[in-house]
């Protein structure tokens, strides 16, 4: 399921994370060759993306 996000912060291991409407969050790291990302790196770039919609993983799952 697509959700906007709504922020971003940084998780222990300095690994960026993106805020979703839906309260859950979403790793966003740029780590290549895994993923490739470089929008993440900058404070404009992270802004680019508040209101965009992102995969939510977690309420994929939730089936209630």
């Amino acid at each position: 399921m697509h959700r906007e996000i709504v922020g971003f912060h940084q998780d222990d291991d300095g690994h960026w994370v993106a805020d979703l409407e839906c309260g859950h969050t979403r790793h966003v790291r740029h780590d290549p060759p895994w993923q490739e990302r470089e929008w993440v790196v900058t404070p404009e770039g992270r802004a680019e993306w508040i209101g965009k919609s992102f995969e939510c993983l977690k309420c994929g799952e939730d089936k209630d």
